[in-house]
Order: C-alpha cells, then sequence, then structure tokens
C-alpha cells in the first residue's frame, strides 16, 4: 500500500493504494459533475499577508502550516505558506468573480495535496503530513441552497464510506469547539474501529457562514482526504493482511493455475486466460498469476494479502470437470463452480462479499456503542474502548472539561458529533457531565 520515506510523516502512495482513491476519486467527481460543480486547481503557495486575513479560521492551523523562508541560500523576504487547506487561497478570487446574484452559485472543486506538519506520531493515511486531498468551495445567494448542499456532498461521502469502502458511518453535526475554525457548522461522517476503540473524522461538510465572503449570504465547504483508505483498512484487514472490499479492489479476483506433475499446463494456463477474458468482458477487474517461479502457495499468500476478494483456482481436476474453486478473502469459504456458470456466480459472490463486509463491520460497530448517564458509566465505557452515545448540555466549556479530565491513563476523550438521527430526549434529562439539563445527544470517545 505505502513505502515509507526519508522525511517523518511523508509516505509513498504506491498503486495498489492509489488505485483505491482514483477508483473514488472517478465516482465523487462523476457525481459532482452531474450536479454541475466544476473542477479548478489554485497555486500551493500562500503569502502570510492572505493567510493572516482570516485570523479566526488560520488560529485553527497556525501549528500545522509549513513556511518555505529560502531560495537556495538567499532567505525570503517574506515567508511563504504550503496550503493546510484553501479557503484563505480560494476565497479573495471568488469576490473578483462574483459581481452580483446573476454570478451565484460559485460552484468549484480542487483535487490537490495539502501539508499539515507540526504533529508527533505520524500514522500512514490517518495522520500524514502531505494528505491527497479533495476541497470543494461553493458560494451561494441564500443559505437555504447552501445547507441543501452540505447535506447533498455529506450524503455523497456516506455513500463513499458505506458503499465503496463497506465502512459503516454515522451522520451528524460537529459541536462549537470541534467545528471548522471561522465556519458557521461543520456536517460530518464518522466511522469507529473497533479493534482500537477510536473514532475517526471521515469526511466534512461545512458551512462556512458570512466569516469568508462578506458581499454574500453564504458559503459552503467540503472536504475528504486519503483518510479514507487508512478507515478501510482498520476496520476490514485481520492478520493476514488487507482486506477490500470488491468495489474498490483495483484486482477483484485473481486467477492462479496449479500445476501438478503430468498434467496438461498449457491447457490449464489457456483456461485461466480465457477465464480472465470473460470476467473481464463483464466489467470485472481480473487477471491472472501466470508467474512460474513462484508456487501456488505463496501466491494464495500474497494475493490474500494484497486483499484481493476473490481468488480462483484452477487445477488439474478443475480443468478435466470443466469447472473452477473459488475461494472468498472476507471468510476463506471455497466453492466449485462450472466453467459455463462462472461470470455470474462470480459477479454474485462480489455483490456478497461487498454486503458481508458492510454488515460484519456494522455489526461490530453496533456492538461497541453504549449508552450512558452518569460521569460514571461514561469513564467505564471509555475505558471498555467503547463508542459513548451520551445527554450533553451542548456548552463548550464541559466539553473542554471532559477533556481534561480524561486525558490520564484511559486518554483523552472527545465529542465525535451529535447525530441528526437524534434518540427521544425526554425532558427533565440530564447532561452526564455537568447535570445541566441536556440539549442533545452526542457521540464521544477517542479518536484519531
Amino acid at each position: 500500500m505505502i513505502e515509507y520515506y526519508d522525511i517523518s510523516g511523508c509516505y509513498i502512495v504506491r498503486p495498489w493504494a492509489m488505485s483505491i482513491w482514483e477508483i473514488m476519486q472517478t465516482f465523487f467527481d462523476a457525481e459532482i459533475k452531474q450536479m454541475k460543480i466544476k473542477n479548478c486547481y489554485f497555486p500551493l503557495f500562500v503569502s502570510s499577508g492572505v493567510l493572516q486575513k482570516e485570523k479566526d479560521h488560520i488560529e485553527g492551523f497556525a501549528p500545522e502550516v509549513a513556511w518555505v523562508t529560502k531560495s537556495g541560500e538567499s532567505e525570503l523576504e517574506m515567508p511563504i505558506a504550503i496550503r493546510p487547506t484553501s479557503e484563505t487561497i480560494m476565497h479573495p478570487y471568488f469576490s473578483k468573480w462574483i459581481r452580483g446574484h446573476r454570478d451565484l452559485p460559485l460552484r468549484l472543486n480542487q483535487w490537490c495535496n495539502i501539508v499539515r506538519w507540526e504533529f508527533s506520531n505520524p500514522t500512514p493515511f490517518i495522520r500524514s503530513r502531505e494528505i491527497l486531498w479533495q476541497e470543494g468551495h461553493t458560494a451561494f445567494a441564500t443559505k437555504e441552497e447552501a445547507d441543501t448542499e452540505v447535506l447533498e456532498i455529506l450524503e455523497l461521502y456516506r455513500r463513499i464510506y458505506e458503499e465503496f469502502l463497506a465502512v459503516p458511518v454515522i451522520k451528524g453535526k460537529k459541536s462549537e469547539h470541534e467545528k471548522f475554525a471561522g465556519g458557521l457548522y461543520t456536517t460530518t461522517v464518522e466511522a469507529f474501529v473497533p479493534n482500537t476503540g477510536r473514532g475517526v473524522q471521515g469526511a466534512t461538510s461545512h458551512c462556512l457562514g458570512q466569516n469568508f465572503a462578506k458581499m454574500f449570504e453564504i458559503n459552503f465547504e467540503n472536504e475528504k482526504g486519503e483518510k479514507t483508505i487508512g478507515v478501510m483498512v482498520m476496520v476490514h484487514g485481520d492478520d493476514k493482511g488487507l482486506v477490500l472490499p470488491p468495489k474498490v479492489a483495483s484486482v477483484q479476483v485473481i486467477v492462479i493455475p496449479v500445476p501438478y506433475k503430468g498434467a496438461d499446463m498449457q491447457g490449464i494456463f489457456d483456461a485461466c486466460a480465457a477465464t480472465v477474458k470473460s470476467l473481464n468482458e463483464v466489467g470485472i477487474r481480473a487477471e491472472a498469476d501466470l508467474r512460474e517461479n513462484y508456487s501456488p502457495g505463496w501466491k494464495y499468500s500474497h494475493w490474500e494479502m494484497k486483499g484481493v476478494p476473490l481468488r480462483i483456482e484452477i487445477g488439474p481436476k478443475d480443468f478435466a470437470n470443466n469447472q473452477v474453486r473459488a475461494v472468498r478473502r472476507d471468510n476463506a469459504v471455497k466453492i466449485d463452480i462450472p466453467m459455463a456458470d462462472m461470470v455470474e456466480k462470480v459477479k454474485d459472490m462480489l455483490d456478497n462479499i461487498q454486503q458481508s463486509l458492510f454488515d460484519g463491520a456494522k455489526q461490530k460497530r453496533d456492538a461497541c456503542i453504549q449508552v450512558v448517564h452518569t460521569w460514571e458509566e461514561f469513564v467505564e465505557a471509555l475505558g471498555q474502548k467503547k463508542m459513548i452515545l451520551a445527554p450533553w448540555c451542548d456548552d463548550e466549556e464541559v466539553e473542554k472539561d471532559v477533556k481534561a479530565r480524561t486525558k490520564g491513563d484511559i486518554g483523552a476523550a472527545k465529542s465525535l458529533c451529535s447525530p441528526f438521527n437524534q434518540p427521544e430526549l425526554p425532558e427533565g434529562t440530564l447532561c452526564f457531565a455537568s447535570g445541566k439539563p441536556a440539549k442533545t445527544w452526542t457521540y464521544w470517545g477517542r479518536s484519531y
């Protein structure tokens, strides 16, 4: 998936991982084009003067901004920042291009890299210094239009996680403390990794209000990075390696010949090639591993480690019986399939693998959700690596206090989101942390 680089926090994204990003990019790009959103590209660099114009916004990123201070041996007269995100780069030009309501809406998207530098303990895909990035920026005449698009884009993010990566997510709203710096509000899709007991902010869709566009009613932004790949790896991986959902696997089916002394190996190789051809013709991404310097057992382990959803084996008995043996990566179930039924059976199996991965991940995620009502229950659940749903007073100072009080051995907790799908909150329900009247149900936990 990746190769470590000689600069901490930077990684080489190898083709196997890049193909996953490209599949998601192709889907998302086609969807936003149907929404009349156009792609563009803005420079990587931003002057310190422009960066400081939105002080509330940049304060949230200030520790992470990387600066260029030299050109060769010469000091630059003014340091230049490398973008941590693009609001302050893009929005000054919105004011040039939008002269009146006839120029609205203005809807732009860019695929780019961003750099966020100042942190410790980098983790590939989850916490990197250079990040593959998608960000959309849109200006509207009315708040109602912007609110609608915020939720439409958030739904696209949900589809990427649930329909492509087979990772269940919760749609909700970030707290005032956790929202995008300088924005009006932030919506999010939140994932949870049961093995580590940590939440992951999957992708966000923001209403930036008039902070970034004084002339007009609203500005909207959305963003998604390569973190999506890391979430998928952590949710579906096992001791053998990756487990890729078929929709994002660059190779959905690997066909492996099984040689045997005295067997018609040319016939078996031809059958492998014909199998790949038949699958490719119906849009299934299949390849054959015909390398003769590796044993079948080595190939099985190799492709299992890479997470290929389905393996097809063709040995002498299979060739003689005009059948193939299919082996699922997700559960290791083996099935013999007549060659005449092979294409339809493989399509069905891939669909079933995709759904089974999602269902299994959702079952594990749901088993980790615990409802609490008191501070004592909260601390106990946090120690058990749970994703906690608790009644909260929606007070920023209480939220900061929760984080401060849980910084010890159990690890600091933070609010993840207040779900759009709110359970009933009976009158008189009290906040788990402050004892004040509760205003909302909110998910809490440790996070990446």
